[in-house]
């Protein structure tokens, strides 16, 4: 090898060296900006799910509370049912009293007046705690809270109207405790409005 091949050889390498570097190193910012995008996708997804989460648990919170009102609303239901039986039998009582009894006994008078004190502060001591008696008598028949057990061939009054009442109902505030009984008339002028189920 000539001196003059020697000396250009170093020159050769020092011009093509860098060129061949930079064609052989890594693409650094393409990674980065993909690594960027992935990072942002994961924080965008855990926000969603710590919303989800947070939503998820104030539902529940509030479920668990609902449920906790209503079992304090609810808890005497079973309870209320079995005074109401006190209550129809103080109905019966008075309604047993015969007319012009009250007046030609003083005895009677006074334990009927006794017995309607009794009645009033039983209903009034249930509507405390949310129990109500359900209007029924002259009331338009509503199959959510009155169950009909016979037809009153009644022309004087528009059909489907409550024309006899056999047995209170009650509600136990925003359900029902028990429909009441009632007769429904018929034969009579029809009633305005939505129609009427009678088939309870």
């Amino acid at each position: 090898m000539t001196q003059d091949q020697t000396s250009e050889t170093p020159a050769d390498v020092v011009e093509t060296a860098p060129i061949e570097a930079v064609a052989a190193a890594p693409d650094v910012a393409a990674p980065a900006s993909d690594r960027l995008a992935e990072l942002e996708a994961e924080v965008a997804k855990l926000k969603n799910d710590v919303l989800y989460a947070k939503a998820e648990t104030e539902n529940t919170r509030r479920r668990l509370e609902q449920q906790a009102e209503d079992r304090g609303k609810y808890a005497v239901a079973n309870f209320a049912k079995d005074v109401l039986a006190v209550a129809d039998n103080l109905r019966r009582a008075l309604d047993a009293v015969p007319p012009g009894t009250r007046e030609a006994n003083e005895g009677v008078n006074t334990l009927t007046i006794g017995v309607e004190m009794t009645e009033r502060e039983l209903l009034t001591t249930m509507e405390r705690y949310g129990i109500k008696q359900i209007a029924a008598q002259g009331e338009r028949f509503d199959p959510n809270l009155h169950q009909a057990m016979m037809e009153v061939e009644d022309a004087a009054q528009p059909d489907g109207t409550c024309v006899l009442v056999m047995q209170a109902g009650y509600t136990l505030h925003d359900r029902l405790l028990r429909p009441a009984l009632v007769g429904v008339s018929k034969g009579g002028p029809k009633a305005t409005g939505a129609n009427v189920d009678t088939s309870a």
